[in-house]
């Protein structure tokens, strides 16, 4: 009987980090569920290969454990999740309903796709979520993602002790501000709000960099398709700060 093909499941495989995910890990052989809020994004993803299979669920909601579950049907290798939360602004002007969204989306999110997927995890088998430089680097005008983050970056530290003796490692990915429309579009707001251009935004904010760039989204996909290697078992319960350079802080 031939053996049942190791499945990745990527969620918010739709946005601009997820689908280079997707890609990069279906290209290495792994059934890859896509997992999304958008029938439609899915479905034009989806169609690019056989590996890539579309699972329509909301992660914010319980509803996803079951929905996620029924499109598991191998061993889970891999766990990546990587939806994004809205930005709403600083800790002074956020409203307290989009920072507890936010912290259900990556937090509540994580511990969903975990349980849909428990019973199919082994060893060797991965739990990545991808977090942010602001939980780690506070700032005044970013609380979805400062506070979203900083709990991510505990829960993943949980789920390394939770499932570390089964030989199931978990990682968290801390990318700085990466290179797409959703940064440009933070971008063009902030220099709405202090009487600036985008670009100029942009340029501050590559300054903030020791090598004066963004990460690409490329890059967060290498890394990512990296943990795959039985080496990474190393890096159990670590932060890979892919922030070019931005981060100040000890350790």
């Amino acid at each position: 009987m031939k053996n049942p093909q190791e499945t990745a499941i990527v969620v918010g495989a739709t946005g601009a980090m997820g689908q280079v995910i997707a890609r990069r890990i279906a290209a290495r052989g792994l059934r890859t569920i896509c997992v999304a809020r958008s029938a439609d994004s899915l479905t034009s993803l989806t169609t690019e290969s056989p590996n890539l299979v579309a699972c329509v669920a909301d992660i914010g909601a319980d509803t996803a454990i079951d929905a996620i579950g029924a499109a598991i049907d191998g061993p889970v290798r891999m766990l990546v999740h990587g939806p994004g939360v809205a930005t709403a602004g600083g800790v002074a002007t956020a409203p307290t309903a989009a920072v507890v969204d936010a912290v259900n989306i990556k937090c509540g999110g994580l511990m969903r796709l975990v349980r849909a997927a428990d019973s199919r995890l082994q060893r060797g088998s991965r739990i990545v979520a991808i977090g942010g430089h602001y939980g780690f680097e506070p700032t005044a005008y970013a609380a979805t993602a400062g506070v979203a983050n900083a709990a991510l970056a505990n829960l993943v530290r949980q789920y390394s002790w939770a499932y570390g003796a089964k030989g199931v490692t978990a990682h968290l990915v801390a990318p700085g501000p990466a290179d797409t429309e959703r940064l440009r579009r933070v971008a063009s707001a902030r220099g709405e709000r202090d009487g600036i251009s985008a670009d100029a935004v942009l340029d501050e904010m590559r300054a903030e960099s020791a090598i004066g760039a963004f990460t690409t989204v490329e890059q967060i996909a290498w890394a990512i398709e990296m943990l795959l290697a039985p080496e990474a078992d190393a890096l159990a319960g670590g932060t890979l700060f892919m922030d070019a350079g931005r981060r100040r802080g000890l350790p």
